[in-house]
């Protein structure tokens, strides 16, 4: 029988490289193969191979990215994989190292190992960010080509790629849910694409963007659409919402806990004239005069940033500040980015100009035209109907009761599970942050507790029903429940990834439960984001027992529900 020796790292000890060990394990097993694994990285604890299973062995499987110990095993014949693959196709994986362990196919439009440059970036630039820059790297370490990411996450970027890098680099990958700026770009080949694509599949992305690429000209640099044609397309409205939603976090966030704040020092009159010259009143001004009435402009001109590039925030933010002063609110500033962003971007494809005045389209010409259009139809046009839509949106969610706040609860907490951090996740977080401007808090509390649900039930469950899971997965448990705390929902995506039958369902009831609880409580949250961490700040989720009643029970209801669906583990 062929002896195959595998080595799975995950530099950090990722929970992804936990699962790839025992998911290769389980499948040996099945196959009465004889596979020895050794897992490698920051916290391992698993037996390291001994030198005999290494002299032993007919071929070794390196999975993974990190030191793997490759100079133990001489000429012994080689395969490589990425964890991603041996979750998806664990078989398969297995196949290919029996098989000889043979060199992966070229890539279409490779003629060698490849020197890529690569962003990330998503809405809340936290897990998708981080867990596509993963995927990249470890498709591209399997593939035998260089690499480096620069990760566009919520505190800014990180691993900036350097001038140097991106002359010497054959391509430029990105792979973002939000608009990314391309000026550094100008001359190199580009492929623009989601998060979900490099977590899903690094190496048939990688691959793709080899052959796919396109040329990135100086002009459309600095005017064009922020993506290939190609990609535009495939973006559509929902990833330029996406961008403008991801810009406006910040000012719904410091707007939001400067209210709580102020409320904090100064009372629920913080804000009253004749509290003028305290420090609560002075939060208030803060929160509530400067940063929330920047959330709208900043919404509709970062949608027209991603549509237009630069040229579109100027028109893009004015058409937004004319949605607020005619109260039409976000709705009105999604209206006039989405207004601004075609507008400009059909105006810079149209205006031909002399090769010595093109440099006046961006700053002078664009912004201007962008801006008269964009302003004249919210005025004549626009801002009326919508501020009678929003007026009446509002009205009603703030009339909420009842069973009518049950049943929206349970969409948005069944939203929040259903795909962890995917669009179906995000359309229930952007719409519920937007109402934040609009003085409608409850949604926001109940998708944040929903979305909080799913890794923290995960977490009980391997507490209440160890036998329902393996030893790592256990272990993964304690990082879901961090996660969780957090409110990253995308803490739960590798237990459901393994079990999706039977554990996704298990975390759409809870989180429905959970957000369900939360709207007929009336739980009220003012910032976007935190978890539990904005439970000691004075005001910023109100009740604070409401909120914990429906979290814990959410919780409990996805433990006992996983416990109840899964199998023991084998």
């Amino acid at each position: 029988m062929t002896h195959l020796v595998a080595v799975v790292g995950g530099g950090d000890l990722s929970t992804h490289a936990v699962l790839a060990a025992e998911a290769l394990r389980r499948a040996a097993g099945r196959r009465n193969q004889r596979l020895d694994v050794e897992l490698r990285g920051r916290g391992a604890t698993g037996a390291p191979l001994s030198e005999g299973a290494i002299r032993d062995a007919d071929a070794v499987l390196l999975v993974g990215s990190g030191d793997l110990g490759e100079g133990r095993f001489g000429a012994l014949r080689r395969a490589k994989a990425a964890i991603e693959d041996v979750l998806t196709d664990v078989e398969g994986v297995i196949d290919r190292a029996l098989a000889g362990a043979a060199p992966a196919a070229p890539v279409a439009g490779a003629s060698g190992p490849r020197r890529i440059v690569a962003i990330t970036s998503c809405p809340t630039g936290i897990a998708h960010t981080f867990m596509a820059a993963e995927g990249i790297q470890a498709a591209a370490q399997a593939l035998g080509h260089a690499v480096r990411v620069e990760t566009q996450g919520s505190v800014g970027a990180r691993d900036a790629l350097t001038p140097e890098e991106i002359a010497a680099a054959d391509i430029v990958l990105i792979a973002a849910d939000t608009g990314v700026d391309r000026g550094r770009f100008a001359g190199k080949r580009v492929y623009a694409t989601t998060t979900k694509a490099a977590i899903r599949d690094g190496k048939g992305l990688i691959a793709t963007a080899l052959a796919d690429a396109e040329l990135q000209g100086a002009d459309a640099a600095e005017s064009g659409p922020a993506r290939p044609a190609a990609a535009e397309t495939k973006a559509g409205a929902y990833k330029h919402l996406m961008t403008g939603v991801s810009f406006m976090l910040p000012f719904v966030v410091a707007g939001g806990l400067l209210i709580a704040l102020a409320f904090a020092f100064g009372g629920i009159d913080a804000m009253a004239p004749a509290n003028k010259g305290t420090l609560g009143f002075a939060l208030g001004e803060i929160g509530a005069k400067a940063a929330f009435a920047l959330i709208v402009p900043a919404l509709a001109g970062y949608i027209a940033y991603s549509i237009a590039n630069r040229p579109g925030i100027a028109p893009g933010m004015i058409g937004g500040m004319l949605a607020a002063n005619l109260n039409a609110g976000f709705l009105g500033g999604i209206v006039a980015g989405f207004i601004a962003g075609y507008t400009v971007s059909f105006l810079s494809r149209s205006i031909r100009l002399p090769k010595n005045l093109e440099g006046l389209k961006p700053v002078l010409i664009l912004p201007l035209l962008g801006t008269l259009v964009t302003g004249l139809l919210m005025v004549y046009v626009v801002g009326v109907p919508v501020a009678a839509l929003l007026a009446a949106l509002t009205g009603w969610l703030k009339g909420m009761q009842g069973a009518s706040a049950l049943v929206l609860g349970l969409i948005l907490g069944a939203m929040m599970a259903v795909d962890m951090g995917g669009p179906i996740n995000k359309a229930a977080y952007a719409s519920s942050a937007a109402l934040i401007s609009s003085g409608i808090y409850t949604p926001m509390a109940a998708v944040m507790l929903a979305g909080m649900t799913p890794p923290l039930g995960i977490a009980l469950a391997t507490r209440l029903f160890p036998g329902r899971f393996t030893a790592q997965e256990r272990e993964a448990g304690t990082a879901a429940a961090v996660l969780g705390a957090a409110f990253i929902t995308e803490g739960a995506i590798p237990f459901a990834a393994a079990d999706p039958l039977r554990v996704i369902p298990a975390l759409v009831a809870g989180s429905a439960a959970a957000g369900a609880i939360s709207m007929t409580l009336g739980v009220a949250l003012r910032v976007p984001h935190g978890g539990l961490f904005v439970l000691p700040i004075p005001n910023a989720i109100t009740p604070v027992l409401g909120a914990v009643v429906a979290l814990v029970a959410g919780t409990v209801i996805t433990a006992v529900l996983v416990g109840v669906f899964k199998k023991r583990a084998a």
